[in-house]
């Protein structure tokens, strides 16, 4: 079992992005699963080409992106990515799309095939807040989950991929009185959990249980 997982380098004026410190402190295994960490930066089009890249280069089964969610206070597994690219502020490179279509031949959206619901069940088991979420944005998190499931639907038909938002860490919310974080290692123990998860479900049908909301 081979598992891809990506994080993203810092953006918006932050110094650091919990995403990928989190992702590069995983193991390089998990008992039979292998796994390759990389970061994507956050840049569009630019995220997409390297994560395409590492699929090849890798050959994963599994591919899990994971991105920050400033504000939220718990890990929040992704349920569905859009097809637009809308950005609120400008990536690292300044590229600021308005209602762009991210893939002209790919679906309106596209629906995470991990295991979202046995994730955020194990994760809860253990004590780690989380929750199904349904919108990753129309940031660069939306795109590249958007991307991850286009490519897994057209090109790497045996792939299973999704998307899950950390929050803050500590250290990010120093000068940000009541917002929301997360301990460091309870995010790299939430990924570990997510990862093994994920890889037991691999190719299986998801559990039956409510993650929906009213808003």
């Amino acid at each position: 079992m081979k598992v891809l997982v990506t994080g993203f380098d810092s953006f918006g004026g932050e110094n650091l992005n919990p995403s990928n410190l989190t992702v590069q402190e995983l193991p390089n295994k998990l008992g039979n699963i292998e796994i390759k960490k990389i970061t994507l930066p956050t840049v569009f089009k630019e995220s997409s080409k390297i994560l395409e890249k590492n699929i090849e280069d890798f050959n994963p089964n599994i591919v899990i992106c994971v991105g920050q969610a400033g504000g939220r206070s718990k890990i929040t597994v992704e349920r569905v990515a859009i097809n637009i690219d809308d950005a609120r502020i400008g990536d690292n490179k300044n590229n600021t799309p308005i209602d762009e279509i991210i893939r002209y031949d790919g679906d309106n959206a596209y629906f995470s095939t991990l295991p979202i619901k046995a994730i955020v069940e194990n994760l809860n088991i253990n004590n780690i807040p989380a929750a199904v979420s349904n919108t990753a944005g129309t940031f660069v998190c939306n795109h590249i989950m958007y991307e991850s499931l286009y490519l897994a639907s057209k090109k790497f038909k045996n792939i299973t991929t999704g998307f899950i938002h950390i929050p803050y860490i500590e250290e990010q919310v120093q000068n940000k009185p009541n917002t929301p974080f997360m301990k460091l290692d309870t995010i790299i123990e939430a990924l570990k959990i997510i990862i093994k998860t994920s890889a037991h479900y691999y190719l299986k049908e998801d559990i039956k249980v409510t993650g929906g909301r009213e808003h």
